[in-house]
């Protein structure tokens, strides 16, 4: 078996991938992310030998590749996945980083923390159970968070004959239903993940599908890592200012570019005060440069002496972000205690961290049918809902849509510093899906 030390040991020039999975309890994504990972040759042989002999003390036949994902007593017990699990493995085409996220209900929060970052979300369905409440939560919450790539995986088509019509059927509902939340681009592959049909190797027992198995799909799927592209943002993070005798006049501004291109010459402007001013120099790994991209760490040193401090952020002055006290954002509620309208919270968006006040809460997302409950007064565990929030300070804040590391914020508990939501600022989806539901004077939806 290749160890993983021979298989990272040529991939500086193959791109990265991060991935996330997501399906429901028995669906069967812990057995898919083990078949993964043991058909591409990505397991060490002690952790191999590790599940050969719990499986055997279960009396199963052959080993569960579940186990080699669900680490937690309480996920093997259960045979459910808790929490978020990262998986790290290389092919000779690519990297990946696999978030191994839960499917349950009560763990969508673990869900929005691994599908934060990823490239692309892999949807798992039960073959013989079809479309689901879970799976159309699952596809929300990838639109939700922009993943600009979605592969339905149609799990167990062994134990339904194979059968095309079935999984026709159920991908034909699936990509109707992602493409109506606007997800760019959803591909749908038939697997059995416990035979390992079509997920590293192509399976003999569906010659009527023609398209990649999943670890081609993988390997192929165009990603773009390109951050230069985006308007440039430079959250101050720390100010050096040595006044030695080698150094006595200067002024540095350290960080890293959150996006985009900066320039010895350039004008920005620092905000949020609005002050504007020229870069003269730009130091990256001790040595003076001339430019500098995403996601770069550099020292920025300017023409005038502002008064800049930790969680500012320069931008260029040609398109700078505009700055506001008043946060509309769609926000994802992870923590146990409610958020209810008046409540005081810190909001932290880069290394900006200022007081806020919940003003409003105009409604919450109903998942299963995309409708909005309107003025639900707070959010709970695991709700997603639309918030006004009014800041002490401003904020200079993009639009989730266009810059996920700049137009996103959590909302911070100020007595203890628990994270109370994980926020998108702007638009929910991609496209209008959700429709606003009236309420009766009971209260009940409609």
């Amino acid at each position: 078996m290749t160890s993983t030390t021979e298989q990272f040991a040529d991939v500086s020039a193959t791109t990265l991938l991060r991935f996330a999975t997501a399906g429901s309890v028995d669906d069967g994504k812990s057995t898919l992310v083990g078949r993964l990972l043991h058909d591409s040759k990505s397991v060490l042989t002690d952790q191999m030998e590790a599940v050969e002999a719990v499986s055997a003390q279960r009396g199963q036949d052959a080993p569960d590749l579940a186990l080699l994902t669900d680490g937690l007593r309480a996920e093997r017990e259960q045979g459910i996945t808790i929490d978020v699990a990262y998986r790290y493995f290389a092919t000779a085409r690519r990297r990946f980083i696999l978030a191994d996220t839960p499917g349950h209900v009560q763990y969508t929060r673990n869900m929005v923390t691994g599908a934060s970052t990823a490239d692309l979300a892999v949807v798992l369905v039960d073959a013989r159970n079809g479309v689901i409440e879970q799976t159309r939560r699952h596809a929300a919450v990838a639109a939700l968070l922009r993943v600009p790539h979605v592969v339905l995986a149609v799990n167990k088509m062994d134990l339904v004959g194979y059968q095309e019509s079935v999984f026709a059927a159920i991908a034909e509902e699936f990509t109707a239903y992602a493409s109506d939340l606007g997800v760019p681009e959803i591909t749908a592959i038939p697997i059995s993940a416990l035979a390992g049909d079509n997920v590293v190797d192509a399976s003999a027992n569906m010659d009527w599908y023609g398209g990649p198995t999943v670890l081609e799909h993988l390997e192929t799927v165009p990603v773009s890592h390109d951050l230069t592209a985006c308007p440039a943002r430079f959250p101050v993070q720390y100010v050096i200012r040595p006044q030695s005798a080698e150094h006595p006049d200067y002024r540095g501004y350290a960080g890293q570019i959150a996006s985009g291109v900066l320039r010895v010459g350039e004008d920005v402007t620092v905000l949020p005060s609005g002050r504007t001013s020229t870069i003269v120099g730009i130091d990256a790994l001790g040595e003076s440069v001339d430019i500098a991209w995403a996601p770069q760490s550099v020292t920025l040193r300017l023409a005038d002496d502002i008064d800049i401090s930790r969680g500012d952020l320069i931008a260029p002055s040609a398109n700078a972000p505009a700055t506001t006290q008043d946060v509309e954002a769609t926000v994802c509620h992870v923590a146990d205690q409610p958020l209810s309208v008046g409540a005081r919270v810190l909001i932290k968006h880069t290394t900006r961290t200022v007081k806020a006040i919940v003003k409003e809460i105009p409604s919450r997302l109903t998942l299963d049918d995309l409708s909005q409950h309107p003025n639900p007064g707070q959010l709970v565990a695991n709700d997603i809902g639309r918030v006004v929030v009014r800041t002490a300070e401003p904020l200079a804040l993009d639009a989730y849509a266009d810059s996920r590391r700049t137009g996103s914020f959590l909302l911070i508990d100020p007595a203890d510093g628990t994270t109370l939501a994980a926020g998108m600022a702007g638009e929910s989806f991609a496209s209008k899906a959700a429709t606003t539901v009236q309420a009766d004077e009971e209260g009940w939806d409609f």
